[in-house]
């Protein structure tokens, strides 16, 4: 699917001053190419009816997880994001604060997209994002000093038959693998919350599409005893 349409904004953390400057993709490593990525894969693969994007106070926000790296998600419309959801001690947690992919469906939404080859969609990916304002994100009310623009690997992207592009393509979107895709983004990592209460807020603007998040994370203590 050309995503020219449609930017996608995903609850992350931004910078707290958005005069300074982001950090290169470049500087960014291979591993955050490779997460935003996965984080894709991640959100193309869950039905709508359980899919995080869509989710309007949390529940959903554990659907998927796995491993030491834990997604978040924001929305896929403008708007103003309230959530609530548990995470467990000890992982780290990834975010975009704002970005936009562009996939490959020759035939599918719209029926006349053509194949498109990965400089194409990066292009256009690339073009969304440079246009981004706005930036801003805090922990517990303390700003986050900085956040890396990644240009991700090339990627497939699997759906389910109930998947969350049926809405946006008239009620035809296949379930099945498409490929390829690329993203382009803001994207953090966020390590070392403490059991309790936290509180991650953060906002971007492009264009007339505006995000405002806010997320409140119970951080669950992982017990590490060991019984005979």
């Amino acid at each position: 699917m050309n995503a020219s349409t449609r930017l996608l904004s995903i609850a992350a953390l931004a910078m707290g001053v958005a005069s300074m400057p982001a950090l290169a993709d470049s500087d960014s490593g291979d591993s955050m190419k490779e997460l935003s990525a996965q984080w894709w894969q991640w959100a193309f693969s869950i039905p709508k009816t359980s899919n995080p994007l869509l989710d309007p106070g949390g529940a959903n926000c554990m659907v998927g997880q796995r491993g030491p790296v834990w997604f978040l998600a924001g929305s896929l419309d403008s708007g103003i994001i309230r959530r609530t959801c548990s995470v467990p001690e000890g992982v780290t947690l990834f975010f975009p604060v704002i970005n936009y992919f562009n996939l490959n469906t020759p035939g599918v939404c719209p029926s006349t997209s053509p194949n498109q080859t990965v400089a194409q969609l990066r292009a256009a990916a690339a073009a969304s994002m440079n246009a981004v304002t706005g930036l801003s994100a805090k922990v517990d009310n303390k700003p986050v000093k900085q956040i890396r623009r990644v240009r991700s690997e090339p990627f497939s992207g699997t759906f389910p038959a109930d998947n969350i592009f049926l809405a946006f393509c008239d009620g035809v979107f296949p379930a099945g693998t498409y490929s390829p895709g690329v993203d382009d983004g803001y994207y953090a990592k966020v390590q070392g919350l403490g059991p309790g209460v936290h509180t991650l807020t953060f906002r971007a603007v492009n264009g007339d599409f505006v995000i405002d998040a806010e997320y409140i994370l119970n951080v669950m203590p992982v017990s590490r005893e060991v019984t005979d």
